[in-house]
């Protein structure tokens, strides 16, 4: 039986004529346009690819740290006017300089050279050192450096580096508490940041580490914003050179190792990597900007396309085989899986369209990318595969001979589909309760899983920028900025005693929270002047803030000064850990702002933003994806004109989902923007393997056609091209684990699993649900007309 179902193409040739009405609404017929004219559609193509790659060259990267929460947001836009005021922490360069030996005479000189020679890389504007410390000022007189231009020696050196180590500007600021790790804050012009300069002003400073420092024993890491940036930039550039080569690689060689035939290779490869080029084109035309997410859209382009040209070309090589010409062959391919192509591109729209409701404008444009690619995907793969098949395959008479008898690759497949659907239709409601109550356990699980973020997931951790911050977290309470801004009233000036009131409540509230340190504000100038010069009049505090570089003072004061940060400092902790913190501090500064109500006081900075809204981001995604399982059930059930459909492929379409929720619980992570992003979209793309076998049902439920054996013949036809497709696709997700951003490779090996676990379901829950409901459905009707 199994050698019948599985070369009668000529079963298959007669049951290609019905059902009259197709699922797709006759939009597979738009592969049929392009190969009437193939020489044309190729010359045509040849114009839209020359396009793509001017489009591709218009594509820039998005390296900003705050895109994730670029939103229409009240909180986004402040945050927003604060970079925009206050727009240091967007161009500083962190220099991490560590080591027991840090503060020796030899090396603290050779550190002051290394401070001196980076004023001179270009592209600074000004930095901030433990060298930039002053002595207590004389009455009168502009305060002293506190480092002298010849260090002393023996006991008066060690003196010396006590009166360093406890100096109140430094001390845990720019200098630990042990003395062992220094950090030098170097702000350069935002035009190098913004621009391709950047390479070269870090390389320079890259360069200038190892000349002043090598040989001191000390280790010298960068971090900062723009540094965290440029390894952005560079991993996105690599990881997408990376996934192209191996993504197409694998494509090739799994389709030349089972197809056998180059012309086959080019059919069912090809179309897929066109329909990459000319997706990018497009973006890059419409002005998208490449980033974290938009750099997984080529893999999966891949996935959304390479699937169904695999199962066009699988038809079109049976029919070939069972003596078609390759016209026929491939036109009946068309009108036979074309609709189950159609409808699979359409669940994976509807998954893109899904990322609409988020909050975040990345996952918006993100959908809104994924969406066009799969459009443009849907037409690629339609028009190509039967086009370059009716160009490229010749002799098909001698490859019909050939390979009726030997097909042993193909065959194999054919007896393990075979195997699985005999013993999966043997009893089908027993299947069905242990899928149902299996999903449901996972299901459980999945629900448990909590909302997880850190800056550091946006940041290649096989890189400087991550561990530098880790040695800031550990040894000066945290590199990343929480700010506090204070608006002031119309009309207050900056040192009115209520300003200055304000500024302290402010910077004291901020400096007792708990969780933040490193505070600065110009409340930290005025201390130390009370202090060091017995003298706190606002007379002497604006001398000083008048001879201090400009960089400086635009760190606390903006230029029109009528606005002032007090900025703190926190480690990279999960949203979760650092959201309390946040509202605690928020909680406290409710004091000042009843005492002081002209004065606007807000917790900002983008760890704060992170902490606020990453969790409600990630929740809000989520809950978008239960909704998706209603509206692709309803959407393929109505496509089908079929309730049995409908309820046949929500069970297999759970199960990746809830299954992949349960490994990452199993691991000890919760759920993130990269695999909540992930899951979404390996739903849509997981049902094509569900959608072609329905489809494929659909033929072979004929009257009088048994059930049993009708779902083993659409399992025998349809089976192995679902296994190659589903290797291929896995393949070109899992190939993001090469990369050094943790968001792309979760989001990778999440996709990859999600596939194979989609196989899975397809497998062993589609076939004795669809059997089971096949069943019901005829006892309810009483009579044999076809349940799909």
């Amino acid at each position: 039986m199994l050698e019948k179902h599985s070369e009668s193409e000529v079963h298959v040739d007669k049951v290609e004529q019905g059902p009259a009405s197709s699922i797709a609404f006759g939009l597979e017929r738009l592969g049929l346009i392009a190969v009437r004219a193939p020489i044309v559609s190729c010359i045509v193509l040849l114009a839209l690819i020359v396009g793509a790659v001017f489009g591709i060259y218009r594509i820039k990267i998005d390296d900003s740290l705050s895109q994730l929460f670029r939103s229409d947001s009240r909180e986004f836009r402040q945050y927003e006017e604060v970079t925009k005021k206050f727009p240091a922490e967007e161009f500083d360069v962190l220099v991490v300089v560590e080591g027991k030996t840090l503060l020796e005479r030899n090396n603290l000189e050779k550190l002051r050279d290394f401070v001196t020679d980076l004023q001179l890389v270009e592209g600074t504007r000004g930095l901030v050192s433990l060298f930039s410390a002053r002595q207590a000022p004389a009455p009168g007189k502009l305060p002293a450096a506190l480092f002298p231009a010849e260090l002393p020696e023996g006991a008066a050196y060690d003196k010396f580096i006590e009166t360093v180590k406890n100096n109140e500007i430094i001390r845990g600021k720019l200098l630990s508490e042990d003395g062992t790790l220094a950090l030098i804050v170097l702000s350069l012009d935002p035009e190098v940041v913004g621009s391709n300069k950047l390479t070269k002003t870090v390389g320079d400073i890259r360069a200038l580490m190892k000349e002043d420092l090598g040989d001191t024993g000390l280790n010298v890491q960068l971090s900062g914003v723009p540094v965290m940036q440029l390894e952005i930039r560079n991993a996105v550039e690599r990881d997408g050179l990376t996934y192209n080569i191996l993504g197409i690689l694998a494509g090739c060689i799994i389709a030349i190792i089972f197809f056998r035939k180059i012309s086959f290779m080019i059919a069912a490869a090809f179309p897929p990597m066109i329909a990459i080029l000319l997706a990018l084109g497009a973006l890059g035309w419409a002005n998208f900007n490449l980033n974290m997410f938009l750099n997984v859209m080529t893999p999966l382009i891949m996935v959304i396309s390479f699937s169904d040209s695999m199962q066009l070309t699988f038809a079109a090589r049976d029919r070939l085989i069972a003596g078609q010409d390759k016209f026929t062959a491939f036109k009946n391919a068309v009108l036979v899986v074309g609709p189950a192509c159609v409808l699979t591109h359409g669940t994976a729209g509807i998954s893109f369209i899904a990322l609409q409701f988020s909050d975040s404008d990345l996952i918006r444009k993100f959908g809104e990318a994924g969406l066009a690619a799969t459009i443009i995907a849907l037409v690629a793969v339609l028009s190509l595969v039967p086009v370059f098949g009716v160009l490229f395959v010749r002799n098909e008479k001698v490859f019909a001979v050939k390979f009726q008898g030997a097909d042993a690759g193909v065959q194999a497949l054919r007896n393990f589909c075979y195997w699985i659907a005999v013993r999966m239709v043997g009893r089908p409601g027993l299947f069905s309760l242990i899928a149902v109550l299996f999903v449901g356990g996972l299901g459980v699980i999945y629900a448990n899983l909590e909302p997880r973020y850190r800056l550091a997931d946006q940041v290649p951790d096989k890189r400087q920028a991550v561990a530098a911050s880790d040695r800031l977290d550990a040894k000066l309470t945290g590199a990343n900025p929480v700010n506090v801004l204070i608006v002031l009233p119309k009309g207050e000036s900056l040192y009115s005693p209520q300003t200055l009131q304000t500024i302290a409540e402010v910077h004291a509230t901020v400096e007792k929270a708990a969780g933040v340190g490193n505070v600065w504000s110009l409340e930290t100038l005025r201390r130390w002047l009370a202090e060091k010069a017995g003298s706190a009049d606002v007379a002497t505090l604006k001398e000083y803030v008048s001879v201090i570089p400009e960089h400086l003072v635009r760190r606390f004061i903006d230029a029109e000064q009528d606005a002032v940060v007090v900025a703190g400092r926190v480690p990279d902790k999960d949203s979760s850990q650092l959201l309390p913190i946040v509202d605690k501090l928020d909680t406290e500064l409710d004091a000042v702002r009843k005492k002081h109500p002209g004065y606007e006081v807000a917790v900002t900075g983008l760890a704060a933003i992170a902490a606020r809204n990453s969790a409600s981001m990630i929740e809000k995604l989520n809950r978008g994806l239960t909704v998706e399982f209603a509206l692709v059930a309803i959407f393929i059930g109505l496509a089908f004109r079929s309730w049995v459909v409908m309820f046949a492929c929500i069970l297999p379409g759970i199960f990746p989902v809830v299954m992949s929720g349960t490994v990452l619980w199993a691991m000890g992570e919760g759920l993130q923007f990269a695999s909540v992003v992930a899951l979404t979209v390996s739903f849509g793309l997981g049902l094509s393997a569900t959608i072609h076998f329905l489809n494929r049902l659909r033929l072979e439920n004929k009257p009088g056609v048994g059930s049993a054996l009708a779902v083993e013949r659409a399992t025998v036809l349809v089976g192995p091209a679902l296994i190659l497709t589903t290797v291929v696709l896995a393949c070109g997700l899992v190939v993001t684990v090469f990369s050094d951003l943790p968001s792309l490779r979760l989001f990778g090996w999440l996709s990859a699993f999600s596939m194979v676990m989609a196989l899975v379901a397809d497998l062993f829950i589609l076939r004795p649900t669809a059997m089971w409901l096949i069943n019901l459905h005829d006892k309810l009707q009483g009579t044999d007309k076809p349940a799909i």
